[in-house]
């Protein structure tokens, strides 16, 4: 009996064994359950990782270090990837702790704000021109393991006007996106951008207004513009005032480079007593950006002349020649005369200019030198208008 009882208590028992099994299926249940849920919480769409874009540092590029990070942050928020922190709540909370985010482009600094802001991910970077290249670095920083998760690198070309392009590119390949190739290539390799096909709208600048300014006269034909009429002068100074108007028109922009035709009528020394009327077509060369231009082309003006010449640095005319009294070697040539009759003029001018601008309001300044056989005529001109940068093709 007692080997008997032994036996039956060191079997194991069927209830206890049923227990453990449904225990053991309960929790495996359990487990399977969390593990879906948690699984859906992954996959909705508040549960993206939180990724904050701070300030980048933008060297050279017409974006300070701000814009450029707004720039990120709108091209980041394109791509749907990351749950990315809205500017006006980065700086509600920088501001409400006191965080200091200028000059902060290091992994150390940047752990450290994103900590404090919440933040899954952080993304810097710089793009900063060097010589005919943009170089364009950006980082992918994991703010858990404070380490760097990714690095990308571009050089691009010096195309300011391409950079929302280049950073939707950078995003795109450090997280592993297709980017259409014919994009890229244009972006990197040389003489394959096309501006027209890639900025068929390109900023530009008009000048069209009025111009007004000084003309000042050298040499022989200052001393004439001094001499009385009676000797065929004009009995007026060798700086006249003038005025006039500006046409142009652009032919072709590329980047921030704009040629085009300026056509400018002139009147000059009406407050001399003179009218002296001219027309300049001027081929010109524009930068945007700086607001610096040089032109070239001919200029044609209504003049007084008459045929002489020149005696012991005395003035001659044809019409008072006498070879009893006269040379008989004499070379006649034309030159400024106020006695003589009205002929059309033509020259060739030089132009450099600088446009300032306050506000809308453009003050374009320029000066001008017209080479001739009896002295250089130097001028000095501005004009203004109101006109904001135009888009054209």
């Amino acid at each position: 009996m007692k080997t008997t009882d032994n036996n039956n208590n060191n079997q194991p028992s069927h209830e206890g064994t049923g227990t453990r099994l449904v225990i053991i299926l309960f929790a495996g249940l359990l487990m399977l359950m969390t593990m879906g849920k948690l699984h859906s919480q992954n996959t909705a769409p508040g549960a993206k990782p939180k990724a904050v874009v701070l300030n980048f540092d933008a060297k050279n590029i017409g974006y300070d270090p701000v814009a450029m990070g707004n720039l990120v942050r709108l091209e980041l928020e394109k791509l749907d990837t990351f749950d990315v922190m809205d500017r006006y709540d980065v700086n509600y909370l920088v501001a409400k702790n006191n965080l200091q985010v200028n000059n902060c482009y290091g992994k150390i600094c940047l752990v450290e704000l994103g900590k404090q802001l919440g933040a899954d991910k952080m993304i810097t970077g710089s793009v900063e021109v060097y010589g005919n290249a943009i170089i364009y670095t950006m980082r992918l920083i994991d703010v858990k393991s404070e380490s760097i998760e990714r690095t990308h690198v571009v050089e691009f070309l010096n195309v300011q006007n391409e950079i929302q392009t280049m950073t939707s590119v950078m995003l795109r390949e450090m997280l592993g996106m297709p980017v259409e190739p014919n994009v890229k290539t244009q972006l990197v390799k040389p003489d394959s951008y096309d501006a027209r096909a890639r900025t068929p709208a390109t900023e530009r600048v008009r000048l069209d207004g009025p111009r007004m300014g000084a003309a000042f006269y050298t040499d022989r034909t200052a001393s004439i513009i001094r001499s009385p009429r009676s000797q065929g002068g004009f009995d007026a100074a060798p700086v006249m005032f003038q005025f006039g108007y500006q046409f142009e028109k652009q032919y072709l922009a590329a980047g921030q480079f704009q040629a085009l035709f300026e056509f400018v009528p002139m009147v000059t020394g009406l407050d001399q007593g003179l009218f002296i009327p001219s027309f300049t077509v001027m081929n010109g060369m524009r930068m945007n950006r700086r607001g610096w231009e040089v032109g070239f082309g001919p200029n044609f003006s209504l003049v007084t002349r008459s045929e002489g010449f020149y005696v012991n640095n005395e003035w001659i005319r044809r019409s008072e020649y006498n070879p009893a009294i006269h040379p008989s070697d004499v070379t006649f040539q034309y030159r400024l005369d106020s006695r003589g009759e009205v002929y059309l003029n033509s020259a060739f001018i030089f132009a450099v200019g600088k446009t300032f601008r306050s506000g809308n309001m453009n003050i374009p300044v320029n000066v001008y030198g017209i080479p001739g056989r009896d002295g250089w005529r130097f001028g000095v001109s501005f004009g203004y208008n109101a006109r904001n940068w135009h888009k054209s093709k």
